[in-house]
């Protein structure tokens, strides 16, 4: 009886129970939109700290760089053997550590062996500047005037001499090297890079003269797998060329570390040490202990460089985060609010009927049964369609899958060096290195689908609950007056 009834009642008042759902449905297929594409910021946001650093849920360990003394070199600088031909080739590299103070090798066995720590591997980060060109010496002539009074004597004179000609065409190439532990390569630059081609190294390769390079550095360079190339004198060969999980990547060589010490004239130091945790859910205990345990370094986490993530993606994530929650919450709110006057109201025109039904001998809680039922079957109408138009919404985002740029801010980790020089890692080139394009997705959950089928409910719950409690106070007398 009760079926049959809502059947036929929802079949009466169709265009008001069409725009119940379709109120309840636009609020439904907000949230669903505005929690994915969160969902994707959150995703892209996972993948800049995953290209930019191999953190994951893994941490680093630096050492800031500290201020140079009074009087110390504070430039780069370059010597060249100049001969005393008229035009002289000259080619210079000049290699730098990069990223924060040195540490010493024997520091990263120190953090291996602190609480919550599953495994810690050191890396070299370099900065290679290479200069190559020639000078061309200029010439030195003089010029004299005779008979002139006052120059240079009586009978003439000879004016100084001028240097004509000569100058310099030098062309400046920077670029980044990582050095890797090849004993355990989970860990480190290469923790997020793919081998596209060629090999990675193996873990005999501790000092070989062999390289993986970036294939972006690989494409403007025209090497592949087999090519070789010189640093500081060196010659090495390319074994691999690797592509990174996402964005572009921030090394351009990979060596492998003890090659990168040698290069740096650094024996047994690293720039970072990279850690990974026992327990992802452990992060900040972990952090903890290591500051406690060894002092004078910097322990950055994932969620420390989230915040100094800026560009597009920061300020989509944001507007996700603050704007469009609060207004996915306001739409819904209005929805269940409109749902619930839509039914009170209908309720009201319901006079004659629900007296009658009463007067039959309807009892108040099968009045307000039916009415609920009715809001009931419209919440779930509405739900229904709320996630069609939600998932529907979240595929368009996926399938134009707009453009995100993220960029490391000043506070990331230290990186830097604060050498401004050409190709000296300075904070601008850094910036520019590390700004990534990201591709946004909009990807939808089971969790999100059944938070959708909840807000159905609980609008179809909050609408037949006021519809009903009004159904229910009327009696039979009010019927008989309407019809008289």
């Amino acid at each position: 009886m009760f079926g049959i009834y809502l059947k036929r009642e929802l079949g009466r008042r169709k265009k008001a129970a069409l725009v119940v759902a379709l109120g309840l449905a636009l609020g439904i297929a907000l949230v669903i939109t505005v929690s994915s594409v969160s969902a994707g910021m959150t995703q892209a946001q996972d993948k800049v700290l995953k290209s930019l650093y191999g953190l994951g849920t893994d941490m680093t360990v630096t050492k800031a760089q500290t201020a140079p003394k009074a009087g110390s070199a504070q430039g780069p600088n370059f010597k060249f053997d100049a001969k005393s031909s008229g035009k002289t080739s000259q080619s210079s590299d000049r290699v730098m550590t990069q990223g924060g103070q040195a540490l010493k090798s024997a520091l990263v066995e120190k953090v291996a062996a602190q609480k919550g720590v599953a495994s810690a591997v050191g890396a070299l980060s370099l900065n290679v500047t290479k200069v190559d060109g020639s000078f061309t010496r200029g010439k030195a002539q003089s010029s004299g005037s005779s008979g002139t009074s006052g120059q240079g004597g009586p009978g003439g004179g000879t004016g100084q001499p001028q240097v004509q000609g000569g100058g310099a065409d030098f062309n400046v190439n920077s670029y980044s090297v990582a050095g890797v532990d090849v004993t355990d390569q989970e860990l480190g630059p290469l923790a997020t890079m793919k081998i596209t081609s060629g090999r990675t190294f193996t873990a005999t390769q501790t000092d070989a003269k062999v390289a993986v390079i970036s294939k972006s550095y690989a494409k403007s360079k025209k090497y592949k797998v087999g090519s070789a190339f010189k640093i500081s004198g060196t010659k090495y060969t390319v074994i691999g060329v690797a592509t990174p999980d996402s964005g572009e990547s921030t090394t351009d060589v990979y060596l492998p570390l003890k090659q990168a010490q040698t290069l740096a004239d650094s024996k047994n130091k690293v720039t970072t040490i990279y850690v990974k945790a026992t327990d992802s859910k452990r992060i900040a205990a972990v952090k903890k202990e290591i500051q406690a345990n060894i002092s004078g370094t910097t322990v950055t986490t994932s969620s420390d460089l989230a915040s100094t993530v800026s560009g597009s993606l920061s300020t989509a994530s944001s507007l996700a985060a603050g704007v469009g929650k609060w207004l996915s919450v306001a739409v819904l709110a209005a929805a269940f609010l409109v749902a619930a006057l839509l039914t009170s109201s209908a309720v009201s025109r319901r006079v004659r009927e629900f007296g009658t039904l009463k007067a039959l001998g309807w009892p108040s809680r099968n009045v307000t049964r039916q009415v609920v039922g009715e809001s009931m079957v419209n919440g779930l109408i509405g739900g229904g369609l709320g996630i069609a138009l939600g998932l529907a919404a979240a595929y368009t985002v996926t399938a134009i899958s707009p453009k995100l740029t993220a960029q490391l801010g000043s506070g990331g980790g230290g990186m830097g060096g604060g050498m401004g020089g050409p190709g000296g890692g300075g904070p601008g080139q850094q910036s520019a290195a590390n700004k990534l394009e990201i591709a946004l997705t909009a990807p939808v959950s089971l969790t999100t689908i059944a938070l959708a089928v909840g807000l159905a409910v609980t609008g179809g719950l909050i609408a037949g609950a006021m519809g009903g409690w009004r159904a229910s106070r009327m009696r039979p007398a009010d019927a008989l007056r309407s019809v008289a």
